[in-house]
């Protein structure tokens, strides 16, 4: 059975949407984030973990438990297979690293979207997940088509070409861009860049630029505090928080708070 992405229909709608990443390998994250009720999808970093195709199933399976549409954040080199299999498991949406250049757009829209005449994709027919409880062509084309399609804006020669690079991007279909301040010192040979303030008018750039080609700009931020900033930027779309660093700061706090408890014993 083919799972609605609600996160796209949010999309169309013209509604902020809000999302949370995971890094952990556990399946059972993506339902209890959506057993919240409070975020529009989970953001798997890939990039950043250990997984097989195998768990992305198992991963899309426990999402669509909890009502919730599932991202997956790729490693470029590896990004055009993964985002089929992703999408095979029932991933709706991809976010795709590292663009540099326009011909880097067409590759991941190759990657994700069907291969008919009139969208020109790569993607075949594919008898995976969404398919194994019937196959409807025209189904199957729509929620190929209902694919969320993020790219990161992290790189600094995509910056010094932002024009050219949204121009592309929003011909393509691309959905929403990712700020990505960390890459972006690192690739002006300047890794602490991102740590200060002259960082900033990079970042409102690309957030600006986003808008003006109708390319909405997402945020990622820590708390939820931060997004007033961006908000009066523009920005409507954020995804908030890391499972690691939120388990990690709840540990330290019902830690101390039973430290001091039971110290003085």
């Amino acid at each position: 059975m083919i799972m609605a992405n609600t996160f796209r229909e949010k999309l169309n709608q013209g509604k902020p949407t809000i999302g949370t990443h995971y890094l952990s390998a556990d399946p059972d994250l993506p339902e209890l984030i959506g057993d919240t009720g409070l975020f529009d999808y989970g953001e798997f970093c890939a990039e950043y973990s250990t997984f097989d195709m195998q768990l992305l199933y198992h991963m899309a399976r426990s999402g669509q438990c909890g009502n919730l549409p599932l991202m997956t954040k790729l490693d470029q080199k590896s990004e055009s297979f993964w985002a089929q299999a992703a999408l095979g498991a029932g991933f709706k949406a991809v976010l795709f690293t590292d663009v540099r250049t326009v011909e880097d757009i067409q590759r991941c829209h190759q990657a994700i979207r069907p291969d008919t005449p009139d969208i020109g994709g790569h993607m075949g027919v594919k008898l995976r997940r969404s398919a194994l409880s019937g196959y409807s062509a025209n189904g199957y084309i729509e929620d190929l088509n209902s694919v969320v399609f993020l790219i990161m804006i992290e790189k600094n020669i995509a910056v010094e070409n932002i024009d050219e690079i949204l121009t592309v991007a929003k011909a393509k279909g691309v959905d929403m861009t990712q700020w990505g301040p960390a890459d972006f010192g690192f690739s002006r040979g300047e890794p602490n860049l991102m740590s200060t303030p002259e960082i900033q008018p990079f970042e409102e750039l690309v957030i600006k630029k986003s808008i003006e080609y109708d390319v909405a700009p997402r945020i990622e931020i820590g708390k939820p505090e931060e997004a007033k900033r961006y908000i009066d930027l523009g920005v409507r779309h954020f995804c908030m928080g890391w499972d690691r660093f939120i388990y990690q700061s709840n540990l330290i706090q019902l830690g101390e708070g039973l430290r001091k408890i039971v110290d003085p014993l």
